[in-house]
């Protein structure tokens, strides 16, 4: 028996691996995306592309780790289907409850770790990578404007600089500024000074220039000797968002009763049902996999995805009920939890008893 599980278990937990490896890829480039234009503009290096990548990795624990149980269970089991052991297992005596033990103990860690990742890792990561990106921001920023080249890292403006004596400081300045569509602008000055201002900002405080405005047939030119201008990021920095507030925070702030608290209240039923959602798998998926029966890993894949999608999405749609006010926030958010739940244990002792 204890050969049996540890073999079953060696091929679950790298089965496990591999797909939560893949899942926390494939649902990183969506985020990454976004953030790859900002981050680019602001000048970041490859060492803080790396820290920012690590700190959205564990942001999605929470959801991947569940999809990656369901996913290792059908597949491993799976397999032991297409090549007929479970039935020699099943024949030498050994009950259903024996062969589903190597998924209990997985599950469980996975429960563990989820916890870990909901009550405390998650916050913790979700803030550090607002920290990470705000000092990419403030220390990168500067160094991105080089002379001789044209700057496109700020929304609608155009720099193009002749000389740069020092990190902050730059001249021979040339500027059009396209944010206003009816009314651009040119701005030419000897010299400039750039430096941050609070909302991560980026300033160019400009000396002896002029403006050029047009405006239909007309123009205005105007002279300065000293002109702040406040530039803006191609890419909107992230806000600060729920997933860094701990359990503790979110109840905290929920009793507060500000205009944000259903979204709060909704956060925090993600927190704990995703959580257990890797208890209820437990139960799902060694029956799933003999639904699966001889489709083999392919089909434990499409019907593992299947499940996942058909939770995932009532779950959204349930949270969009509960926005709109159609249904209390706790039907709403754990309903696609329960139901689950109670078709894993009703297939599970259905399988049990075989």
């Amino acid at each position: 028996m204890k050969i049996i599980h540890r073999s079953i278990s060696k091929e679950l937990i790298l089965t496990f691996l591999l797909s939560l490896a893949f899942l926390n890829f494939i649902l990183m480039m969506e985020k990454l995306l976004r953030l790859s234009r900002f981050l680019s503009g602001a000048g970041a290096s490859m060492a803080d592309m790396v820290k920012i990548i690590f700190y959205m990795q564990t942001q999605l624990l929470l959801l991947t780790i569940p999809m990656a149980l369901l996913l290792s269970t059908l597949l491993t089991y799976g397999r032991l289907c297409l090549d007929n052991e479970l039935v020699i297992l099943r024949t030498s005596g050994m009950d259903f409850k024996g062969i589903s033990k190597p998924v209990f103990i997985l599950g469980t860690s996975c429960f563990l770790l989820n916890i870990a990742v909901s009550f405390y890792i998650g916050p913790k990561s979700s803030i550090r990578l607002r920290d990470e990106i705000k000092n990419v921001v403030t220390t990168r920023t500067p160094l991105a404007i080089e002379k001789g080249t044209f700057n496109t890292s700020f929304k609608d403006i155009v720099i193009i600089i002749r000389e740069k004596p020092s990190t902050d400081t730059i001249s021979g300045i040339f500027i059009y500024d396209g944010r206003n569509k009816n009314e651009p602008r040119v701005l030419m000055a000897k010299k400039g000074k750039i430096y941050m201002s609070e909302g991560f900002n980026t300033n160019l405080y400009l000396k002896d220039g002029y403006i050029h405005i047009a405006k239909g047939s007309s123009t205005t030119e105007m002279f300065f000797e000293r002109y702040n201008l406040i530039l803006r990021l191609e890419s909107d920095l992230p806000s600060r968002k729920n997933t860094e507030l701990t359990p503790s925070e979110l109840i905290k702030e929920i009793g507060k009763k500000s205009h944000h608290a259903l979204s709060l209240q909704l956060e925090l039923h993600r927190r704990l049902s995703l959580p257990l959602l890797c208890i209820i798998l437990i139960f799902l998926g060694p029956p799933l996999a003999l639904m699966a029966g001889k489709s083999g890993k392919l089909g434990g894949l499409a019907l593992g995805l299947a499940m996942f999608t058909v939770y995932y999405v009532l779950l959204i749609y349930g949270e969009n009920l509960v926005r709109a006010g159609k249904i209390p926030h706790y039907i709403g958010a754990w309903t696609p939890t329960v139901i689950l739940g109670i078709f894993a244990l009703w297939i599970f002792k259905k399988e049990s008893r075989k």
